[in-house]
């Protein structure tokens, strides 16, 4: 099979490797054609390899304190999954049978110098790049099942045979199933199938289904993951490293405020000092950043807050209050904010969202007492209801009348 290149040139899907890199082609080319664009099988990638890691060896390590190691069984008859977390004993092992499970065990190139050495053929990208050199051990029908990693993944078979399929359609499904541990794949429908021998590699860029089981015997594979934080790692990362180095005289600021025309809103000219005050927010668009903003300025510093109705209302309920003249408090401890984007406007209540008419935001935000309007607009309705059953809203009755 071929696959085809952005440039409408085709490109094999197997080559053979080669004495000097295990790719069957110079670097660059690997890298222009198929680094995180397509899969690519290597034939023979590493000549007459032998795997530096024995079977008992990886179960020993699998033992230790330190190591991150799982144990996967598969019950074919009933489709069940059980994941054991190490470190792992001697009796795990001996509950295994000679048949449908796996042992998996990260950062072995951490604990040997052999398999640390095999991270030399791939020194044509970046050492920061590259995460760690997992070895999975299964039995004939051992695997995790089908699955998709967000990562580039090269996959060395190291002993005996492991079938490996692939789907290379961009209209693949890549919904989990539910009913077990593992991310697997509720479906997958293989485009590619190979079987690979010792020395063969697979490589696969992100987002790419694929499931591997042992054939025939023993089995043995080498991963070398690539390191690819997601973008809240990053973000997440970033803020903590801002916040801890800025300091605390460093604040919002506003010397040039004017008058507020409304002032539980969070108008345009807030927005542009939340962005020259937060470098991050620089890269938020406004929607975003105007969700993110008005959920943090309506948090209180401490985590005092109103509690929701342990019993909500309906909303026949509540218009039955509210038409029998009953007022609606806005609670002490409630704090409320709103902004618009466009023909969009968002109530803010303690770090919550609530779509609303402008009307309606102003008023919630402006009075702390207020008298609903004999009617109300269906999102004006289901923010009143919203509110009350959250807490943040109060209905009063009338003075004078009695339940």
């Amino acid at each position: 099979m071929t696959l085809t290149h952005p440039s409408r040139k085709p490109l094999p899907i197997e080559v053979r490797g080669t004495a000097k890199l295990p790719f069957g082609m110079s670097a660059a080319q690997f890298l222009r054609d198929y680094w995180q664009k397509h899969p690519l099988l290597i034939r023979n990638a590493f000549s007459d390899f032998q795997s530096p890691v024995t079977p008992e060896d990886l179960a020993g390590l699998a033992c230790e304190e330190s190591a991150l190691s799982r144990l996967i069984q598969h019950d074919e008859d009933r489709e069940r999954w059980r994941v054991k977390t190490g470190p792992l004993s001697e009796s795990d092992f001996a509950k295994t049978g000679d048949a449908n499970w796996t042992l998996l065990v990260q950062d072995v190139d951490k604990w040997d110098m052999d398999v640390a050495a095999l991270l030399d053929h791939f020194r044509f990208l970046p050492s920061w790049r590259v995460d760690d050199v997992m070895i999975s051990y299964a039995e004939p029908g051992g695997g995790v099942g089908a699955h998709v990693d967000q990562y580039d993944v090269f996959l060395l078979q190291g002993l005996g045979q492991r079938y490996w399929a692939i789907s290379t359609d961009p209209n693949a499904p890549k919904d989990f199933r539910s009913d077990v541990e593992l991310k697997q794949l509720q479906h997958f429908e293989p485009t590619h199938k190979w079987l690979l021998d010792p020395g063969d590699m697979l490589y696969l860029p992100p987002g790419i289904p694929h499931d591997g089981v042992a054939f025939g015997g023993p089995c043995m594979t080498y991963s070398v993951g690539m390191r690819a934080p997601s973008q809240g790692e990053l973000v997440g990362d970033l803020a903590d490293y801002l916040a801890e180095h800025l300091t605390e005289d460093q604040r919002f600021t506003d010397p040039n405020l004017v008058p507020a025309k409304h002032p539980g809103e969070i108008d345009k000219a807030a927005l542009t000092r939340v962005r020259e005050a937060v470098p991050l927010a620089t890269a938020l668009d406004e929607v975003t950043l105007i969700d993110w903003f008005g959920r943090f300025i309506t948090r209180y510093r401490s985590a005092q807050t109103p509690l929701a109705l342990s019993k909500p209302l309906t909303e026949a309920a509540l218009m039955k209050q509210l038409n029998g003249g009953a007022s609606l408090l806005r609670h002490p401890w409630s704090r409320m904010a709103w902004a618009r984007h466009r023909s969009r406007c968002t109530l803010f209540a303690n770090g919550h969202a609530y779509p609303a008419t402008m009307e309606s935001a102003t008023q919630l935000c402006d009075q702390r007492m207020l008298s609903p309007p004999h009617t109300f607009s269906t999102i004006e309705r289901e923010l009143i209801l919203a509110l009350v059953n959250d807490g943040y809203l109060i209905p009063r009755k009338p003075r004078g009348r009695h339940a």
